[in-house]
C-alpha cells in the first residue's frame, strides 16, 4: 500500500470542478427542484429530467469520449451526485447508480464489445440498473437463488429480484445469479440482461418512505434468455463484481447523503434568520445557534470523508476502508442533520409545505442500501483488525 503522504489533498476542489459543480447546482436548481415535490407525491420520475440527465452529460460522467461519454473522474461523478441530492434524492440516486455502480462494472468487467456496445447507450439514452438483491439475500449478498442455466450459445435465468433501484426506467441490468449453488458464491455470475429480452419483466414497484420517485422494483425471470456473450467478466467470478463494484457504490451512496444534508441544513439556515420568537429571529438564540454548528460540523466532516474516498479510488490506491467509512459517517450525519432541520422548523417542520421533511424521509435509506450501517462497521473492523 502506498504511503499515507501519498494520499491526494482533501479539501481542494479544481477550478474545473468548482465549475461542474456549480454548473449541476443551476441546473439541479432550474430544472429539478421545480418538480421534486411532485415527483415526490406522486412516486414517479419525471421522464423529462432523465432526459435532461443524458443532455446534461450526467449519465457518462466515467465513460470514454469514444462511447460518448465525458471521460471524467470519479471524484466529478461524486460532485454531480451530491449537488443532484442537495435538491432531490431521488434523481440522485438514478445518477448515482448510474454511474457508481453499472458504467463502473462495464468499466472495469467489459469486454471491448460490451463496453462499445452497452456504455454507447448509456451515454446516450439508456438508463443502467444493478440486480443483486432478492428476498432471501440482502446483507447475505451471496444466498442468491436466481439461477442461471446454459444451453448452448446460451443461459436460461429463473428466479426473481428485489429492491431494484432504477428498474422502471431502466432498459439495461447488470444481474447476478448462481450457476452451479454447489459450489456457493464462486457459482454466481454476472450476466446483462436487456430489457426486452425473452422470458424478463419488471414486476412491483414499492411504495416507499422516502426517495418515492426513484423506482424500486421486482425484476423477474421466467426461462429468460442471454446470450453467452452477455455474461459480464468471467463465468463464476461474479461475486468479485459484486463486491469490488459496491466498494465504489457506497461513496457514492456518502456523496448522495451530503447532498441530502446540505439541503437540509441551507433550508433551515435561511429559516431560522427569517422566523422570529420574543421579537428577534430565533437564530439569534444560542440555543439554536449551537445547533447550526453541530449540523455545519457533521455536514463538513462527512464531506472530507466522502470526497477523501472518491480521491483515492481515482489515485488507485486503497480506498475500501475509507469508503466503508465515508458511507458510515455520511449516513448518520444525514439522518441527524435532517432530523435537526425538522426540529428547527417547528411546526412548519412536520407539513409537507416545507421542504425539510422530504429530506429526512429520503435520507432513512442511506443506513440501509448498498451495504447497512452494520455491514460497514463489520468491514471497518476486520480491516482493522487484519492489519499488521
Amino acid at each position: 500500500m502506498a504511503h499515507e503522504n501519498a494520499r491526494p489533498a482533501l479539501t481542494i476542489l479544481s477550478d474545473d470542478e468548482l465549475a461542474f459543480r456549480d454548473a449541476v447546482r443551476d441546473f439541479a436548481e432550474n430544472e429539478i427542484k421545480p418538480h421534486t415535490t411532485h415527483m415526490d407525491e406522486k412516486a414517479e420520475m419525471n421522464p423529462d429530467i432523465v432526459k435532461k440527465l443524458f443532455e446534461m452529460g450526467l449519465m457518462g460522467v466515467e465513460s470514454p469520449e469514444k462511447f460518448g461519454g465525458a471521460g471524467s473522474s470519479f471524484t466529478m461523478a461524486c460532485l454531480a451526485v451530491e449537488e443532484l441530492g442537495r435538491v432531490d434524492g431521488s434523481v440522485s440516486v438514478l445518477m448515482d447508480v448510474q454511474n457508481t455502480l453499472v458504467t463502473n462494472a462495464f468499466l472495469r468487467w467489459g469486454t471491448e464489445a460490451q463496453q462499445e456496445k452497452y456504455l454507447t447507450r448509456m451515454s446516450k439514452d439508456a438508463v443502467g440498473a444493478y440486480a443483486l438483491s432478492e428476498s432471501s439475500s440482502g446483507s447475505d449478498a451471496f444466498a442468491l437463488k436466481l439461477r442461471a442455466e446454459q444451453k448452448g450459445d446460451k443461459y436460461v435465468l429463473n428466479g426473481n429480484k428485489l429492491w431494484i433501484t432504477n428498474a422502471k426506467e431502466a432498459s439495461i441490468f447488470i444481474v447476478f445469479a448462481n450457476m452451479d449453488p454447489a459450489k456457493g458464491y464462486k457459482g454466481i455470475t454476472a450476466f446483462i440482461v436487456e430489457k426486452d429480452f425473452k422470458g424478463f419483466k419488471v414486476g412491483k414497484k414499492e411504495d416507499k418512505l422516502g426517495i418515492r420517485a426513484s423506482s424500486t422494483c421486482e425484476l423477474l425471470f421466467e426461462n429468460c434468455e442471454v446470450p453467452a456473450a452477455n455474461v459480464l467478466g468471467e463465468p463464476g467470478k461474479g461475486y468479485k463484481i459484486a463486491i469490488e463494484t459496491l466498494n465504489e457504490g457506497r461513496i457514492g451512496i456518502g456523496a448522495q447523503m451530503l447532498g441530502i444534508a446540505q439541503g437540509a441544513y441551507e433550508a433551515a439556515l435561511g429559516y431560522v434568520q427569517a422566523r422570529e420568537q420574543f421579537g428577534k429571529p430565533i437564530a439569534q438564540f444560542q440555543g439554536v445557534q449551537f445547533q447550526l454548528a453541530e449540523m455545519r460540523t457533521e455536514l463538513e466532516a462527512a464531506r472530507l470523508m466522502v470526497y477523501n474516498a472518491a480521491r483515492l479510488k481515482d489515485a488507485g490506491l486503497d480506498f475500501i476502508e475509507s469508503a466503508a467509512m465515508a458511507k458510515l459517517y455520511a449516513s448518520k450525519a444525514a439522518e441527524k442533520i435532517t432530523s435537526k432541520a425538522v426540529d428547527l422548523f417547528g411546526g412548519n417542520g412536520f407539513t409537507k409545505e416545507y421542504p425539510v421533511e422530504k429530506f429526512w424521509r429520503d435520507a432513512k435509506i442511506g443506513q440501509i442500501y448498498e451495504g447497512t450501517t452494520n455491514m460497514q462497521l463489520q468491514t471497518i473492523a476486520k480491516m482493522e483488525l487484519d492489519k499488521k
